[in-house]
């Protein structure tokens, strides 16, 4: 019976220790999100026995490859590292296994899962080089990735910060900043050097970092720029033509670093004052060959410019350029010999007018006194049959003038005579004289007025039509009927533009 009594007794007790041993286990932190940690946090706590009679030793199984700590009596140490997140995932779950076992302790293990939360970091700027930049001349420094980078891999932009800028400075999202420092910046560079801000964002969690560029003079003796303003290094022009060239002198250096500009040419024709000075780094170059330059056996005549600049240290920089020019017919020599000749015509057609008017009041009065002479000089004429003696006969237009006839009585005969008949010309030879002058004046102011106006340009006397026209007005100069209206020959003294306006109006003194 007794023996019965403690076997139940055993097994009770068995089944107490049991029981006991299954409850007892690891004792973590009570906080519910003890296991979810950021990136570059620590993370620390202390493991515990839910027996605390009972000594355990602890162990971690996998968490070596991320760099925890676990001592023996449960010390637990972790920062997880900034590059444990891939920064695209944002979150990264890691699992390992906590033991502990003891003497009177069987090993026990507990996996636990850490949840692991990404965390952006700004980017980071190291000392910039210093940017040392060029007076009056497109100056760039690009920001290298040397310099400025990010730890977490995210994409960076640029942004200025507008009240640190310099006037005329700029910078795009890649880091590219562009300066062209005037003559007043650069030389103020000199005695202070500028200290340029910048702003360094990361994408897309926008962090930012602020950076500087240091800004001063260039250290380099450097020499001067030189630019040409149309940059055409071939030119080829006509000989009236004008080359224009703006210089424009610039030194990395300073400007007051500029000691001479000048240029030399392939031929000596060419006068140095071609070159004008406007200011010391501006210059102006105005050429035209003129109607003589080139030999009319060559055609064309070539000619090399070399512009140059000099330094205060002799460094020297240099453009060429190379002008071809062709012979050309000589445009405003060829106006005047054209001016001259339809001056000359017109001024001739003017005079013949004006001879011809005298001449038709001449004939007039002359064909008018021809038939006053028909009424009043009628002529009697008798004879007889025997001549007995001669008297006198008396005309009544003129009784100084006598006519002797046969006096007598037979036969009396009374004629009517023209005086132009008698003492002179016919009447009609004056009318035919008149009309011939009238159709010659006529045909002549007409051809005057058609030549002043179709010609009064300049650019309308270059065209082939003007001799042939011109001829027209020569040919009424020398027209045969001058001939047969007997016009004297006289001396006439050139007509004035006024004057030969008063006869052809349209006439031109271009």
């Amino acid at each position: 019976m007794l023996f019965y009594r403690m076997r139940t007794l055993i097994l009770i007790l068995s089944i107490v220790g049991f029981s006991t041993l299954q409850a007892q286990h690891i004792v973590f932190p009570d906080k519910p999100d003890w296991a979810e940690v950021d990136e570059g946090k620590p993370i620390a706590f202390r493991l515990g026995w839910s027996d605390a009679t009972q000594a355990v030793r602890f162990s971690l199984d996998g968490g070596g490859e991320f760099d925890m700590s676990l001592d023996t009596i449960g010390n637990f140490n972790w920062t997880p590292s900034y590059d444990l997140v891939d920064r695209l995932a944002r979150q990264k779950e890691i699992s390992v296994i906590f033991q502990a076992e003891g003497k009177d302790v069987k090993r026990q293990r507990q996996p636990i899962t850490f949840k692991v939360k990404h965390v952006n970091r700004p980017p980071v700027v190291d000392e910039l080089p210093t940017f040392y930049v060029k007076q009056n001349s497109p100056n760039q420094y690009q920001i290298s990735s040397s310099y400025v980078r990010d730890r977490d891999g995210d994409p960076l932009i640029f942004k200025p910060r507008e009240a640190q800028m310099p006037e005329g400075a700029s910078l795009t999202s890649l880091g590219l900043f562009t300066w062209t420092p005037s003559r007043n910046q650069f030389n103020s560079l000199k005695n202070n050097p500028l200290s340029v801000e910048f702003i360094v964002q990361d994408q897309p969690d926008k962090a930012e970092t602020i950076g500087k560029i240091r800004i001063g003079q260039t250290q380099l003796d450097l020499p001067p720029e030189l630019l040409l303003v149309p940059s055409d290094s071939l030119w080829s022009i006509k000989e009236n033509e004008l080359i224009y060239i703006k210089l424009y002198v610039s030194d990395p250096n300073g400007d007051d670093n500029i000691e001479q500009v000048d240029f030399i040419s392939s031929d000596l024709r060419v006068p140095k004052m071609t070159l004008k000075e406007n200011s010391k780094i501006q210059q102006e170059f105005a050429w035209s060959p003129g109607y003589a330059f080139v030999e009319e056996a060559e055609k064309t005549k070539t000619v090399q410019f070399t512009f140059f600049a000099f330094d205060k240290s002799n460094n020297r920089v240099q453009r060429k350029v190379r002008v071809t020019v062709t012979d050309t017919e000589n445009i405003e020599e060829k106006d005047k010999v054209l001016y001259r000749k339809y001056f000359t015509s017109l001024a001739s057609a003017k005079n013949l007018i004006d001879l011809l008017d005298e001449n038709n009041e001449k004939l007039e009065r002359i064909y008018r006194n021809a038939r006053k002479g028909k009424k009043s000089r009628t002529i009697i004429n008798a004879s007889l049959g025997a001549m007995t003696g001669l008297s006198p006969l008396v005309l009544e237009t003129d009784p100084s003038k006598a006519v002797s006839v046969v006096g007598g009585t037979s036969v009396l005969t009374l004629n009517s005579l023209e005086a132009g008949q008698v003492i002179g010309r016919n009447a009609n030879e004056y009318q035919n004289k008149i009309k011939s002058n009238r159709d010659l004046r006529t045909q002549l102011q007409l051809k005057g007025n058609f030549f002043a106006r179709k010609y009064s340009l300049k650019s309308s006397r270059r065209n082939t039509e003007f001799e042939t026209d011109r001829d027209e007005v020569v040919r009424l100069l020398n027209s045969d009927q001058l001939t047969a209206l007997e016009l004297p020959a006289q001396s006439r003294p050139t007509p004035s533009v006024k004057d030969i306006k008063k006869t052809f109006s349209d006439f031109s003194e271009e």
